[in-house]
Parts: structure tokens; sequence; C-alpha cells
């Protein structure tokens, strides 16, 4: 479908909890507050407006958190939105400390791939940063998924103390896409100084003289790609501030709790979570909101979310930031 600026929408970010196993500092290093079950959408509910989403033009699917594998029955829901005819690619951003455990059962419910958040191979900087002492468990993660066969991305966000030589020998060895990603100013982010992806590349240029332009296309996101000489590899950059892509966007991403949101920049969002709420009070009150009726509701709610999409963010202008949630709170 078609936004008011004539960009196609295909791409539906789905965060499935607010919770996370980690507590990173740019992140939620003092955990969140838990709104409850019954706060956030069930499977029926999410699978319901991928369904929606479908006819609409939707294709792709990318399940977030939070940490999405700490979400009971996270493989089931795959399993599901595989099974709904028209959803092309379903992939999962996850922080890998799970992603052993569940692997083989992922890669069996129809997960295409995961891009696993990787900011450090230092054991004791990633317990500092993560709260956690849980690399080793992120990196057995990495491993179980390759075997199983499914494609695996780094992501690694920008900061002042990032080693990214370290984490491109380490891709490299590995065999997998590194991406380099520019804070986002949103939560705790706006307190971190902004590390540019042209001073990332700069630094690579530096063991990389060589370092060529990489046209081919990794992927449906906004990343560019960089070729490492030798056919050592790929690099890639997704650099929402000083790179913008706003007029390439093709996403909308929802909370768990339901709230179908345009842009990270704005706190404006259309609550999908209504609907069903009105539909179960229906039922309570011994009149029912017929199930075609409910899939009217949310297609006119989705397409009034990707007609809100604005132009693009202001996030180079803290002071036009009206979001003023955490990024677990939205869904990375």
């Amino acid at each position: 479908m078609l936004d008011q600026y004539g960009r196609n929408i295909t791409y539906l970010r789905i965060s499935i909890t607010d919770r996370c196993n980690l507590r990173c500092k740019y992140c939620m290093p003092d955990g969140v507050t838990d709104v409850g079950m019954k706060n956030i959408l069930t499977f029926e509910e999410i699978w319901e407006i991928v369904r929606a989403g479908v006819s609409l033009g939707i294709t792709h699917v990318r399940i977030t958190g939070g940490e999405p594998l700490v979400r009971k029955g996270c493989v089931d829901l795959i399993r599901g939105i595989r099974a709904i005819p028209g959803v092309e690619t379903i992939t999962m951003t996850t922080n890998g400390v799970l992603l052993r455990t569940y692997a083989a059962s992922l890669k069996e419910a129809g997960l295409d791939g995961l891009n696993v958040s990787l900011d450090t191979l230092d054991f004791e900087e990633f317990a500092s940063l993560a709260g956690r002492q849980n690399l080793k468990e992120v990196l057995d993660g990495i491993q179980a998924a390759k075997e199983m066969g499914l494609p695996v991305k780094i992501n690694a966000v920008n900061r002042k103390e990032l080693n990214p030589i370290s984490l491109v020998l380490y891709a490299q060895q590995e065999k997998i896409p590194l991406r380099f990603i520019e804070m986002m100013p949103i939560g705790l982010g706006k307190k971190f100084e902004t590390i540019y992806n042209e001073d990332i590349l700069e630094e690579l240029k530096k063991q990389y003289p060589d370092i060529q332009e990489d046209r081919q296309i990794h992927g449906n996101g906004p990343a560019v790609y960089v070729k490492l000489p030798g056919g050592q590899g790929s690099v890639g950059f997704i650099s929402a501030l000083h790179g913008k892509f706003c007029q390439y966007c093709n996403r909308i991403r929802m909370t768990a709790q339901g709230c179908l949101k345009p842009c990270l920049c704005y706190g404006k969002g259309v609550e999908l979570k209504d609907i069903f709420d009105r539909h179960e009070k229906q039922q309570r009150c011994g009149t029912t909101m017929a199930d075609q009726e409910t899939l009217e509701c949310l297609y006119q709610a989705i397409t009034e979310a990707i007609q809100l999409k604005p132009k693009s963010h202001r996030f180079e202008n803290l002071s036009e930031i009206t979001e003023d949630k955490k990024m677990s709170q939205i869904g990375g």
C-alpha cells in the first residue's frame, strides 16, 4: 500500500514483549514496568493483524521485543504467521542469549533469518554494557543458528567505546554480515554521544584501504553496504541520523500493546488493541462483532497508520521528537 508520499509500505515490525533478559545501558538498565499480559496482544490478535496487513500489501514481518524469545510460545507465534498466505519473509531481532535453545525450533517453525545484537566481543565490556555475563550464550546461539541453516546478521550499535575492527574480524571469520547502527535519540539513547557511521567507515578504511561500495541487495532494510577487499565479506551501515533514508522507508511498527506507529520519532500512533477489546466487551454483553467486521476495523486502522507516516523524522532536532518511551517499549 502506498502512503501519502508514494512509499510502498511492505514491512511490519512487531514487538511481542517489552521484557528482556539483558539490561543494556542504552536501552533498559533498570528494566521496565511490567504492563501485564492482559495489556499486550495475544498471538491470535497478532495473527489477525498480520492477515489484515497482508491484504494491504504487507509481505515482510519482523519479530522484535524487548527480547522476543523471553515470551513463552514465541515459536508458535512464528509458526502461525508462516501459515498466513501472502507472508513472504519472517525474521527476528534477538540478543541471542536464548538462541541456542530455540534455533532448531525456530527453523522448523519457518523463520527465515535472524539479526543478533552484539556490541562487543570483550567479556568484561559485555557484562558492563549489558548488565549480564551472557556473551558466551550469545556466541553459542549464533553458532547454533548457523548450524541450523538460519541466515544470521550481526547488529552493533555505535558507541564511542565501540571496537569496529574486532567485530569485522569476527564477522569475516563466521562469514556473516555485520551492520553498524547509529544510536537512535529515543529513550536513554538521547544521553549517548552520537557516533556517525561515516566515522566508523573512515576507521575501517584505515584497516581496509581497498574497501568498495556493495550494490548487492541485502534483505528488506535500509542498510547501505560496502565490500571488504579480497572477498572478505560485507559490512552494512544503518544511518538514520547522518544518512537519512526516510524517502525509502517501507515500514511501520507495532508495540507489544498494539499501538501501530508510523514513525519512531513521534509519539502518535493508532491503537489496534482497542478493536479487540471492543470485540471482547461486545461478547460479554451478548452482542458479537462479526469476524469480518473486526477485519474491516483492522484494515481501516492499518490504512490510517500508513497514511499518517510523516515525510521524514526530525531526529536531528531533539526538540521535535515527541516519542518519550524507551525503545524496548516501542519495539527495537
